[in-house]
């Protein structure tokens, strides 16, 4: 099992339609909410999230050999752990739902305030018979990363694979970051993973990575000698499911003046979340296809002598 299989593998929970968990999940998602809580809630809404797999399956044995694509590596959230304990309840989903002031389906109010759909805990016998193991994580891919960094002759930057927040903010970070670096005369190279978060208000197409380059490409604007990219693993980064959706995008000092010159004004895009138009724009989206795998997203920002 891998990352994804919570959008790949759908049972909702009785008195659910398939269209009710769609709109929980459209709104989870342009709510800015992160990973563990977009799991919570849909963990609650399924009859096969959140350890309910194991639960059918008992007592068969069940071995999960997982590959990771969430911060911390935490087996209840890698697909939403669907044969392991589930530590999170209805009452932490339902202050979710508050806490984003989510508009949901009646149906889906009422299935979380439904005690059969609480989740089986830590303990409960369906798990005597299962087992766990990690086969890959984000942790890894950044280390392979970080040596081919330090191999091409630049001092690595690693900011770690468990990286949290809005896509923007933690652009404007890295991209201060770089321009420290850039100012001490260093050849460096700014490495993170971790999965971001979008609050989408305008109308536009993209994803965190591809809004994390657009934010980069505005702080970066005039600077010479650094350049970056931002792409999720698995191929995909927002889009259509179509395997032609970009998994991201590249930037750098100069992307702003060029988008300048066709008549496209980076913060309007910003503004619109329209990051995918920006970038397809310029002819800069990374699209490499589906990739089968995902262990999360990937940034890198080179700082090169001027």
């Amino acid at each position: 099992m891998s990352g994804g299989a919570s959008a790949n593998w759908i049972a909702p929970a009785d008195g659910i339609s398939f269209a009710d968990k769609q709109a929980v999940t459209r709104a989870l998602l342009r709510s800015g909410a992160n990973i563990g809580e977009i799991n919570t809630v849909r963990k609650h809404l399924s009859r096969i999230k959140g350890g309910r797999l194991a639960r059918h399956a008992y007592p068969a044995k069940i071995a999960t050999i997982a590959i990771s694509d969430v911060p911390g590596d935490d087996p209840s959230a890698i697909g939403s752990g669907p044969t392991v304990p589930d530590p999170t309840t209805l009452a932490a989903a339902r202050a979710i739902v508050a806490k984003y002031r989510l508009a949901l389906p009646d149906t889906v109010t009422q299935a979380l305030n439904d005690a059969k759909n609480e989740s089986p805990k830590p303990g409960d016998t369906v798990f005597a018979t299962t087992a766990f193991t990690l086969a890959a994580r984000p942790a890894d891919s950044l280390r392979a990363a970080e040596a081919a960094v330090v191999a091409a002759g630049y001092e690595c930057v690693s900011l770690g694979a468990d990286l949290e927040g809005e896509a923007r903010t933690v652009a404007a970070r890295h991209a201060a970051l770089a321009r420290d670096l850039r100012a001490q005369g260093k050849r460096a190279v700014i490495l993170s993973g971790g999965e971001l978060t979008v609050t989408i208000k305008g109308k536009g197409r993209g994803g965190p990575n591809q809004e994390y380059a657009l934010a980069m490409a505005i702080e970066l604007a005039g600077l010479h000698a650094v350049a970056a990219v931002a792409a999720d693993t698995d191929g995909t980064d927002g889009g259509t499911g179509a395997p032609t959706d970009p998994a991201g995008a590249y930037c750098d000092g100069g992307t702003a003046a060029r988008a300048q010159a066709l008549g496209l004004d980076p913060a309007v895009f910003l503004g619109d979340n329209d990051s995918t138009g920006f970038f397809e724009a310029l002819g800069d989206l990374v699209a490499p296809g589906p990739t089968y795998t995902n262990v999360n997203d990937f940034r890198a920002i080179v700082v090169d002598s001027p």
